[in-house]
């Protein structure tokens, strides 16, 4: 299989910088995007071996799950910490553009749309953002095969902690309905069940479709390229940022999450704990 990745990245110090993107010191956003991309190849690539005691040789491993990956990072100006980035030349190519930089996953669109017809797999993540999963597209895979190419699976993000009030929490919950009542009815096929190696799991339509990425197949892809929105740079959900990385898959596909009781079936991480170190301050702990 061959799966083509695109990664939005920027870096812009700012003395008044909330975001890891803008703090002065580049060292949390250069181990994000470090673990990023070695994360990508460690777990999809066709670099894998298992090592024989006996023989003392290290033979193939996880070949048929293997693939052909490409990583293009897209970023603006100079705003970016590529020249500083401790990973070998191979694991990435670099796609500069002039974009606003919270446009870039604008950006990423068009390398994906110009990439049409090559792939299998066509993705797009945020550069904070770090899979752990091995089996992740195995299960995108197996949903879709139930759920149809427009049904799109989105995982559920997360951050963990050992100093919080919780060790992990998933940090993109529900919106209020209206949010995005205008670009998704959830009332269409709200919910879909499956069996997982005798486990049963719920897929609910998703209030808050944003994971900060998605992975499209390419039969997805082609079809969110051949819409008339495709690329219009619509930026009405919540923020630009968002709306680059998920409004044209909302307006696109019926999007799910696994429901929270399977919150980890997909899941992926968001580096840091800005949003978990919320929860005893401006969020609640509920308590059942």
């Amino acid at each position: 299989m061959r799966i083509l990745f695109t990664i939005a990245h920027f870096f812009n110090p700012d003395s008044n910088g909330k975001h890891a993107s803008q703090r002065k010191d580049p060292r949390s956003r250069l181990l994000a995007l470090t673990q990023s991309l070695a994360a990508l190849h460690q777990l999809f690539g066709r670099s894998q071996s298992i090592i024989n005691i006996g023989q003392r040789l290290a033979f193939c491993a996880n070949q048929p799950q293997a693939n052909d990956l490409d990583i293009i990072i897209c970023t603006t100006k100079d705003n970016h910490l590529l020249n500083q980035l401790a990973v070998p030349s191979h694991f990435y190519k670099h796609h500069p553009t002039q974009a606003e930089p919270l446009l870039l996953g604008f950006e990423c669109q068009a390398v994906l749309r110009d990439c049409l017809g090559d792939y299998d797999y066509y993705c797009f993540l945020e550069d904070d953002l770090i899979l752990h999963d091995p089996w992740f597209f195995s299960k995108l895979n197996w949903f879709t095969q139930q759920a149809g190419d427009l049904s799109l699976l989105q995982p559920n993000r997360y951050e963990v902690s050992i100093h919080n009030l919780t060790c992990k929490a998933y940090i993109d919950g529900d919106l209020a309905a209206r949010v995005t009542a205008p670009f998704q009815n959830v009332n269409e096929q709200p919910e879909l069940k499956g069996k997982i190696m005798g486990m049963p799991i719920t897929f609910r339509r998703a209030l808050n479709p944003h994971a900060g990425c998605y992975f499209l197949n390419a039969n997805q892809m082609a079809n969110w390229v051949s819409q008339p929105y495709f690329l219009d740079r619509d930026i009405s959900f919540v923020s630009p940022l968002e709306s680059a990385a998920t409004l044209g898959i909302m307006k696109t596909f019926r999007v799910y999450k696994s429901a929270p009781e399977q919150a980890s079936f997909l899941e992926i991480q968001h580096f840091g704990t800005g949003f978990l170190s919320l929860i005893g301050q401006q969020v609640s702990l509920a308590t059942s």
